[in-house]
């Protein structure tokens, strides 16, 4: 009779439990619906690559984060002999292939801001924002207009997921190939 009594109250205190829990889902408030955001509006056509030296003047933040990273060096660590080859330009400098960016057999001296992963590798390049943000430097109190200026003439990070093309593979991370060093 004592066993089948302690089955009764373990019964019970299970019903309970799973009763106290119903109530608690029904009567929590429902999670509202993550909110649409609009699509990221195109910069300005026909922009031209600027450089991180030129981002930092303004996003130093940002700049002294991204030096901490392994981006900037993403050229300089390559092992001369490949340094002009396009399958390890195409991850290892900015803008390669784009109007404007890096151009193989260009001397780096030249082209020496797109060398690495910069920020316009992501942001795509930026002089119409480099522009367009002047203006505002010694503006006090932007209105909703110059706020919305300035982010909406570069992207927040360009269109089909940058970074995919370089570390991400349809099987998964890529590993970087392997090369003979110097």
């Amino acid at each position: 009779m004592s066993k089948l009594f302690s089955l009764r109250v373990f019964a019970g205190a299970v019903g309970a439990a799973v009763g106290f829990a119903w109530i608690v889902v029904s009567v929590a408030p429902a999670q509202p619906p993550p909110l649409e955001q609009a699509p990221e509006p195109s910069p300005p056509p026909g922009q031209t690559y600027r450089g991180a030296a030129q981002c930092a003047s303004c996003h130093f933040q940002q700049f002294m984060m991204w030096k901490k990273t392994r981006h900037p060096a993403a050229f300089s660590d390559m092992p001369a002999k490949y340094q002009s080859s396009p399958e390890c330009l195409k991850c290892h400098v900015t803008g390669y292939g784009a109007k404007g960016g890096y151009a193989a057999g260009t001397s780096p001296d030249v082209l020496r801001e797109l060398l690495g992963v910069t920020c316009e590798a992501c942001h795509g390049p930026g002089s119409e924002h480099e522009k367009i943000a002047k203006q505002f430097i010694n503006v006090k109190k932007l209105s909703p207009e110059q706020e919305k200026a300035a982010p909406d003439s570069i992207y927040k990070i360009q269109p089909n997921n940058v970074c995919v093309r370089c570390h991400v593979t349809p099987q998964g991370h890529q590993e970087h190939p392997k090369y003979e060093k110097q």
